[in-house]
C-alpha cells in the first residue's frame, strides 16, 4: 500500500475501485482501514473510486501529537490535502462515528470539496462525549502525568501503532510528558465542549449550513443514539435518513458484527444515493 506525505505526515492509504465518483470512508474509533476495507469494497463495486487511509495516530501512518486544531479537524483537513493530490475533489465524504465527525467538519472546512455526506452511528451527548474524552484522551493523559512516556508507549493503543510503524516509538519518546499532556488535554476539551451540542463537534447554526446532500444511518446504542441521528437528519438542510437498527442497545457499543454484517445494504444504499446525487447536480 502506498504511502503519501500529507502535511508533513506519513499516511498509509488505499484506493479501491477502478472509475468513477470519488468516495473517502473513514471508520471509527481510532481503528485502522481495515475496519471500513469491507463496507469499501462493496461500494467499489457499484463504479466508484473509493479512498482509505490510516489517519494520522492511527494504524501504520505516523504518531504526530500536535497541532492547534482539534484531532478531527486536523483528520479533516488530512483527507482533503490526499484527495487533492489524487485530483479527486469534489468528493463524497462519510464515516462511522468518529468518522462520522470528521466528515461533517470536512464538509464545515471545505464545503466546495463536498458532492454529499455518508453519515452513519451519529456520536453525540453527554455520556458518548464523556466516555470517549476519557477513551481517547483521559486515559493517556493520567498515564504520561504518572509514569511519562514509556508508560505511554505500552498502552495497547500506542504499542499497536509502534508494531505498525517502528518509527512511532522514537516519536512518542522524544516528546516531553508535558508536551504530550498538553496537546491531548487541548483534544479532550474538544469532547467536552460537545457535550451539549447536536452531534459531537458541531453546532446547530453550523450543521444547517451545509447545503450538501446527506445520507444518514443512525447507530443503536448509547454512544450512537437512534435519537442522535435523527436530530441530525432533521437540522440538516438537504438529508435523508434510514434507519438499518430499529433494535437499541443499551449498552455502550452494540455488536460490531451486525454492522459488519450490513456492509452489502449499506453499500447499496450508499450507490443509489450518491447516484441519484450526482444526477440531480449534474
Amino acid at each position: 500500500m502506498p504511502f503519501a506525505n500529507v502535511r508533513g505526515a506519513h499516511i498509509n492509504y488505499k484506493v479501491l475501485g477502478g472509475d468513477g465518483p470519488w468516495i473517502a470512508l473513514s471508520p471509527g474509533g481510532r481503528r485502522d482501514m481495515s475496519a471500513i476495507e469491507p463496507l469499501a469494497k462493496n461500494v467499489a463495486g457499484f463504479g466508484f473510486r473509493v479512498l482509505i487511509l490510516d489517519r494520522r495516530n492511527c494504524g501504520a501512518s505516523d504518531v504526530a501529537i500536535a497541532g492547534e486544531d482539534s484531532e478531527y479537524e486536523i483528520w479533516a483537513d488530512d483527507y482533503y490535502e490526499l484527495l487533492s493530490q489524487l485530483g479527486a475533489l469534489p468528493a463524497f465524504v462519510g464515516g462511522s462515528s468518529s468518522g462520522c465527525r470528521t466528515s461533517l467538519l470536512f464538509a464545515l472546512r471545505h464545503p466546495e470539496a463536498v458532492r454529499g455526506l455518508l453519515l452513519w452511528r451519529v456520536t453525540g451527548g453527554r455520556f458518548a462525549c464523556e466516555r470517549l474524552a476519557q477513551e481517547y484522551y483521559g486515559q493517556y493523559i493520567s498515564a504520561a502525568k504518572e509514569r511519562g512516556m514509556a508508560a505511554v508507549c505500552e498502552m495497547e493503543h500506542w504499542k499497536e501503532r509502534i508494531e505498525a510503524r517502528p518509527e512511532n516509538r522514537d516519536r512518542l519518546m522524544n516528546m516531553e510528558p508535558s508536551q504530550f499532556i498538553s496537546v491531548m488535554a487541548h483534544w479532550r476539551e474538544y469532547f467536552v465542549r460537545g457535550a451539549d451540542l447536536p452531534v459531537i463537534g458541531a453546532s446547530e447554526a453550523e450543521l444547517k449550513s451545509l447545503e450538501a446532500p446527506a445520507l444518514v444511518i443512525p447507530g443503536n446504542d448509547n454512544t450512537h443514539s437512534r435519537k442522535t441521528g435523527e436530530r441530525l437528519a432533521r437540522i440538516l438542510p438537504n438529508a435523508e435518513i434510514r434507519v438499518l437498527f430499529p433494535k437499541h442497545y443499551d449498552m455502550d457499543l452494540s455488536p460490531r458484527e451486525e454492522w459488519d454484517e450490513k456492509a452489502p445494504e449499506m453499500a447499496r444504499l450508499f450507490a443509489e444515493f450518491m447516484t441519484s446525487s450526482k444526477q440531480a447536480t449534474s
